[in-house]
């Protein structure tokens, strides 16, 4: 197969077509991490997203379920330099091209992958096509200046009704708005009894189910589109301030706008899994797992009160802050550490010992 790949501004790569026979319009991104391809295209924050990697060979070590972060592929789209038909990994089930075929994701490989990065870099994540059924470059260009992209897919890419996860330990709440399964399980090796709740549900169900703490998790899109989240976190903060709450990733931005912050949108987002940053409370510097392409104004935080206690190395924007007063934090990379290093799961520590904290 022929593949096609057209920008809303008319450019155009052409390389080998792979995976489904399909056409996909969605943000075109990048990310930098060198392993965890699998883990990155079944993350639920990625919908809407075509993915172009920055690393040069993808699928060298196949795909095995276990790595999987949900149920399917949510990238619209994978953009690889060279991707591998021979994987060598003993837990390798399947070959990266036949797994794409078979969840219906069209990807392209043998293009200047960095040539791309550099685009987003210079301009901005941008809107494209993704083709692998020939059509030709002005179709690809009308379908992507027609197309509107959706920005509110938290809504839909979680769980649909409660899931409920027996443990011997803390009740926790996870409001879902596109969790990965990583987060939930670093609550479970934990002990903790976790309850994933649905986009939809209200404050006054999950209070109900008596949670003695509460996790905002990751999720695609712009945060201000979240409106019936914020509204939530905000009730959920007014009726039970004590009960200790956790936002990584959109649930970080969503406590931000929850608490009367603002968030704007990065020039192109922080993608991988090696990016710098400085914890304030520890003095110490992390390497973290990030993806997300939306920021928390520093300065909308502290006319709140909020303290801001992580700092990103590289651009200086908000990775973290706290409630100075009561049991509210969050973090805008991923503490559940996969793909990328373990550096910061003592922040999940952190949030269980807080609800031994409040049991005391």
């Amino acid at each position: 197969m022929e593949g096609l790949i057209v920008l809303e501004d008319g450019t155009l790569f052409k390389g080998a077509g792979f995976g489904a026979e399909a056409t996909n319009v969605g943000e075109l991104v990048f990310n930098t991490s060198m392993v965890g391809y699998q883990e990155v295209l079944t993350d639920p924050s990625y919908a809407g997203q075509i993915i172009n990697l920055t690393y040069p060979l993808i699928g060298n070590y196949g795909i095995a379920r276990e790595s999987n972060e949900s149920d399917r592929i949510h990238a619209y789209g994978l953009i690889a330099k060279s991707i591998s038909m021979t994987p060598s990994h003993y837990t390798s089930e399947n070959r990266i091209d036949r797994w794409l075929y078979q969840m219906g994701i069209p990807g392209v490989s043998g293009v200047d992958t960095r040539a791309i990065t550099r685009k987003i870099r210079n301009e901005g994540t941008v809107k494209c096509v993704i083709s692998t059924q020939g059509i030709s470059y002005q179709e690809a260009k009308d379908l992507c200046q027609k197309t509107a992209l959706r920005q509110d897919q938290m809504k839909t890419v979680g769980t649909q009704e409660l899931v409920h996860m027996a443990g011997n330990g803390h009740r926790v709440a996870v409001l879902d708005f596109g969790v990965k399964r990583n987060i939930v399980a670093s609550l479970l090796t934990r002990g903790c009894d976790v309850y994933v709740f649905p986009y939809s549900s209200t404050a006054e169900e999950i209070l109900a189910i008596k949670p003695e703490g509460i996790v905002l998790t990751n999720g695609p899109g712009d945060p201000g589109e979240a409106t019936e989240a914020i509204a939530k976190t905000n009730r959920l903060m007014a009726k039970a301030p004590k009960i200790p709450m956790f936002g990584i990733c959109m649930g970080h931005q969503i406590m931000a706008l929850a608490t009367g912050g603002e968030t704007y949108k990065l020039k192109f987002g922080h993608r991988g899994g090696n990016h710098g940053v400085f914890d304030k409370d520890t003095g110490r510097s992390y390497i973290t797992s990030q993806n997300h392409g939306y920021a928390v104004n520093a300065d909308s935080m502290t006319k709140k009160g909020i303290e801001i206690t992580h700092i990103n190395l590289n651009d200086g924007t908000v990775e973290g802050m706290k409630h100075p007063n009561l049991p509210q934090f969050s973090v805008q990379f991923h503490p559940e550490a996969c793909p990328g290093p373990r550096d910061s799961a003592y922040l999940i520590d952190r949030f269980v010992d807080m609800m031994k904290d409040g049991k005391k």
